[in-house]
């Protein structure tokens, strides 16, 4: 049987671009896609479960982590750590399952220096005002909070040439058909299928 070598997704977008909605969509319908579950030192929100949401640890233990090379990247974001641990990517890499990565601008980045064949995705509203319309629309965001996400999605929108692909989320489904074409595309690249031709 024919197993490709798994690939690293990176997806990043502003807060509100609704990523959890469209990767939830393509994950559910492929099984070798698995999400990426990141480390922080933040405390659980109202629902969230370790090795889930998030790997929930102690400042201390993340900074052992740092330390002993244990993640892909990582940030310190709001006095919390938030960081990938590598290992789990490499095995599951290994064994042909793609990875989506849901991190922001400088995490991806950095991602790219350690692992430049990474595919790194932009998720974007489609347009800034509708950004600022579904940040509103949650009604349980202070305003200070919603200015303070719209300068940094400002921010966030600079780094887009540094992506590989743009994904324009104007309706979560078309958004999730666009996020699958990708991932299949990059799967039959030449690169990564021509060993079975000299087999």
């Amino acid at each position: 049987m024919r197993i490709d070598k798994g690939r690293l997704f990176v997806i990043s977008g502003p807060s509100g671009a609704g990523k959890s909605t469209v990767i939830s969509r393509v994950i559910a319908d492929r099984e070798d896609l698995q999400f990426s579950v990141s480390a922080t030192t933040r405390a659980p929100r109202k629902g969230e479960v370790d090795g889930e949401n998030y790997h929930f640890v102690d400042r201390a233990r993340f900074e052992q982590m740092i330390k002993d090379g244990e993640l892909l990247e990582y940030v310190e974001y709001v006095d919390s750590y938030y960081g990938t641990p590598i290992k789990p990517i490499l095995q599951s890499l290994e064994k042909g399952v793609n990875i989506l990565l849901d991190i922001e601008v400088v995490g991806a980045g950095n991602v790219r220096k350690v692992m430049p064949d990474a595919v790194m995705i932009f998720l974007a509203p489609p347009s800034m005002e509708e950004l600022e319309r579904r940040l509103r629309g949650r009604g349980d965001v202070p305003e200070e909070k919603i200015i303070s996400r719209l300068e940094r999605a400002k921010m966030e929108y600079r780094e887009i040439p540094k992506y590989d692909y743009i994904v324009i989320n104007d309706n979560a489904d078309d958004a999730a058909t666009e996020l699958r074409s990708i991932i299949l595309a990059e799967q039959c690249r030449t690169s990564n299928r021509l060993q079975y031709l000299s087999e």
